[in-house]
This record gives C-alpha cells, sequence and structure tokens, in this order.
C-alpha cells in the first residue's frame, strides 16, 4: 500500500508527500527493530531468570550433598585418629580397634547435579547468568570434580586394602549389615551410627586385632591416610566455600543455601 502511494506520489511530482511517505517507512522500520529487539532482551531474561533459578537449586543439593560428605570425611577422619590411638596401646579393646581401623578406610559419593549448567554451556547462555556468578569459579567447580577425587584417592589407598585383607569378609558383613551409616533429614550419608555391635566371637576378634596390630603396613599406611583424610576436608571446605559465594552471587538467601530445593 505505502509503495503504491509513494509511486502515485511519484508520478503526481508531489515531493512533500514522497519525503513524508519515505519517513514513515524509515521510522517504521526503525520501530520494528526496536520492538523486536525489546522482545529478544524480554525472552533473554526470562530465559536468564528461569536458569538462575534452576541452576540455583541444582547448587543447593550441590552443596547439601557436599556438606554431608564433608560430614563423612571427618568422621572417617575421626576413626582414623583413633585407629592410630590404639595401634599405640599395649593392650587395646579388640572390637573397638576393629571398627576404627575398618571405618578409617569408608568412602563415599554423590555426584554434582549438572544438567542445568551444561544445557546453558552447550547452548551458549553463559552471558544471561550473572556475570558475578560465572566470576566466583562456577566453571572450574564443574571443570573439576573435586569430591569425586576425594572418593578415589581414598578408595584407592594403600591403607584401605591393607586392612580389608586383614578384617575377614565375613565380619565386613556384619559392620556392614548392623553398622550402618548415619544420614541427614535429606537423606544424605554424614557419619557412622555410634553404637557397631556385631556378632563375632571374642576369640576371632581378638585374633583380627591382633592382625591389624601385629601388621607393620597396617600402621605404615595408616600415617599415610591420615593425610590424604586431612586433605580430603580440607579440598571439601574449599568446594563449600566456592558453592556458597556462587549461591551468593546467583541471589539465593542465606538461610535455602545447602537446603533441599
Amino acid at each position: 500500500m505505502i509503495l503504491r502511494r509513494v509511486i502515485e506520489h511519484v508520478k503526481a511530482q508531489n515531493w512533500t508527500a514522497v519525503a513524508l511517505d519515505f519517513v514513515i517507512v524509515v521510522v517504521g522500520v526503525f520501530i520494528g527493530i526496536q520492538v523486536a529487539n525489546w522482545n529478544e532482551r524480554q525472552a533473554d531474561a526470562r530465559l536468564g531468570e528461569d536458569y538462575v533459578n534452576r541452576l540455583t537449586r541444582d547448587l543447593e543439593e550441590n552443596l547439601a550433598g557436599v556438606k554431608a560428605q564433608n560430614a563423612y570425611y571427618t568422621a572417617v577422619l575421626e576413626s582414623i585418629l583413633r585407629t592410630d590411638a590404639l595401634l599405640s596401646e599395649a593392650d587395646p579393646d579388640p572390637r573397638t580397634l576393629i571398627i576404627n581401623a575398618y571405618r578409617g578406610t569408608e568412602v563415599v559419593y554423590t555426584a554434582p547435579v549438572r544438567a542445568t549448567w551444561d544445557q546453558i554451556v552447550s547452548s551458549g547462555h553463559l552471558g544471561l547468568l550473572p556475570q558475578a556468578a560465572v566470576e566466583t569459579g562456577l566453571s572450574q567447580y564443574y571443570a573439576f570434580d573435586t569430591v569425586q577425587d576425594v572418593y578415589q584417592v581414598s578408595l584407592n589407598s594403600d591403607y584401605r586394602a591393607v586392612v580389608r585383607r586383614i578384617i575377614p569378609v565375613s565380619m565386613q558383613v556384619e559392620m556392614r549389615e548392623k553398622c550402618s551409616d548415619a544420614r541427614d533429614a535429606m537423606g544424605f550419608i554424614v557419619g557412622f551410627v555410634p553404637r557397631c555391635e556385631f556378632d563375632s566371637a571374642p576369640a576371632e576378634l581378638e585374633a583380627v586385632a591382633a592382625a591389624l596390630k601385629t601388621d607393620p603396613a597396617v600402621a605404615a599406611t595408616l600415617r599415610y591416610h591420615y593425610s590424604n583424610a586431612v586433605s580430603a576436608t580440607l579440598n571439601l571446605d574449599s568446594v563449600e566455600i566456592s558453592l556458597e559465594n556462587a549461591l551468593a552471587a546467583l541471589g539465593a538467601p542465606a538461610h535455602s543455601r545447602g537446603a533441599a530445593p
């Protein structure tokens, strides 16, 4: 319609009308572009808000998991220290030595929730997140699974191998079945139940405890295992701090961090 009108105005040499039509076209195109850009910005803002909400839920769940695993490895560290002390005693209680020696070998791992982050990265939408959140180390957190590294180091410990070679399978089964792990309200494993009671004859307990006490490999590997356990808790402390900072940058309330989403 506008083109027909312009042609008619040209034929009639009505240059004022032609100029006015031109202005109308330019203004219309400009407004159309601005409206399209505004719509795109609004769509990006809505998508960014959705990403922030979903990523916040993921990170809160991850933080709760890391806190639980940190508590667990703290309990493992306590068992390691207790074992070291018992090995130094002349006549340690056999059951207590066995329980602590075994618990010092325990490991736990909960994989981080990362579906939202992977979607954001694969879609090229990192720019839709608050810049501060990305700068707090989210990329590094998701690029390297520190919690899994802690798990693998503990799993491959020489001390774990030595102790579990000494303790009979039947006794390990008893401890696993009757000395269950302690869990928090969210179901995460956070340590060991206070009392560990399992059925074994006194003679068998004394024989296993004696084997643990007299085998030089137990005490030797325990020392290095202790260093790994300390490093585990320190590394998990760092992960907790990184997640806390990321959640703060995303705008999550402090009271909700680490709580169930």
